[in-house]
């Protein structure tokens, strides 16, 4: 066994960018790129099962 350097890809292929992958980034340190917000409530605070049984009863 000798103890010499893994041969370097060759720049000019294109498959050579992923050779090696960049080092892990920690959940912590990501941040968001926009600010964000609740999603509005779908059905506006009414009871939809009610008026549908109102609607269709009869």
């Amino acid at each position: 066994m000798d103890d010499a350097p893994a041969p370097q890809p060759d720049p000019r292929d294109p498959r050579a960018r992923w050779a090696t992958l960049p080092e892990p980034v920690r959940i912590a340190d990501t941040i968001t790129s926009q600010a964000s917000s609740d999603a509005p409530d779908p059905v506006m605070g009414r009871d939809t099962e009610t008026e549908f049984m109102l609607r269709n009863a009869g």
